[in-house]
């Protein structure tokens, strides 16, 4: 027996609610990645951290914000929580790997491009291992096509994502790749939920064992939700966060051998400040000089 399913249950506000906390997520990871890349050491990898966090935590509240609005008319649907804290776990790791390759290796190449891979591939085994967390009365099938069309989207979207993040050129910047982000996470979602049929195992029997929607999501998004908030006001008070990395460096366009710093002479008891020489000309040389 076929299952009625609407994913569209509130209309319109839990897409649009969804679609906003994945671009939270996207722009505070994002710009945390763009941040790392201006600091050294284990700060780098702190920044790294915290942006992986945050990116994980948006894109599991979307799902599961999405999936508040999901329902299927002959049967309730439950969901069993060490497979959804599993799902978040799943996401935490994979989208932090990618990170870590782009943030360290750089946002070209062969890098970019396994980065976003991982990336991609971690939104969609995040959504797929949260899906295999529903417990109703029939079981879920797919068209692998459209599964395949997914995970497509994911991992061009979060490399695309990725490679703006990379070019560290100020805040709009990230703003513009974390819509790229949302539309990575919301479009595979809702792809996804394209690829799922319902076949029901008989006629409604008895709720199915594990605990519904509204009393297991709510609660279980706190968490997130605080995170996603702490991270927020850190990326305020960051003023490396908002202003970015100056597009050019005065430093980067000085000449091979030639120092940073002027040659200081010392006269006397006073400092005297020498020119530098221009490369290719030979200074003069006076009888004093010799």
């Amino acid at each position: 027996m076929q299952g009625t399913v609407d994913g569209f249950t509130y209309g319109l506000v839990t897409p649009l609610v969804a679609y906003f906390m994945a671009c939270l997520g996207g722009a505070l990871g994002l710009r945390c990645t763009t941040r790392s890349m201006l600091a050294v050491g284990s700060w780098r990898a702190g920044w790294l951290a915290f942006g992986s966090l945050a990116i994980a935590s948006g894109i599991w509240t979307m799902h599961f914000i999405a999936m508040m609005g999901f329902t299927v008319e002959e049967t309730p649907v439950h969901y069993d929580k060490p497979t959804t804290f599993a799902s978040l776990g799943v996401a935490v790791l994979m989208v932090g790997a990618g990170i870590f390759i782009v943030g360290y290796r750089g946002a070209t190449g062969t890098a970019l491009f396994t980065g976003g891979t991982i990336t991609g591939l971690g939104v969609a085994s995040m959504h797929y291992l949260g899906m295999a967390g529903m417990r109703l009365n029939g079981r879920l099938d797919y068209n692998t096509l459209t599964v395949s069309a997914s995970v497509v989207i994911a991992v061009v979207a979060a490399t695309a994502a990725l490679w703006a993040a990379g070019q560290v050129r100020g805040f709009l910047w990230s703003v513009g790749a974390s819509l790229v982000m949302g539309l990575a996470v919301s479009g595979m979602h809702y792809m996804g939920m394209v690829a799922l049929s319902v076949h029901l195992h008989g006629p409604a029997g008895g709720a199915p064992a594990g605990d519904s929607a509204a009393s297991l999501l709510a609660p279980m998004m706190i968490g997130p939700l605080v995170f996603l908030c702490l991270a927020g006001v850190v990326v305020l008070f960051d003023p490396l966060m908002v202003m970015g990395k100056p597009d050019r460096n005065p430093m980067e366009n000085r000449r091979p051998g030639v120092p940073a710093h002027p040659v200081h002479a010392h006269v006397g008891r006073r400092t005297a400040v020498r020119p530098l020489p221009e490369r290719g000309h030979r200074r003069s040389r006076t009888p004093q000089s010799r």
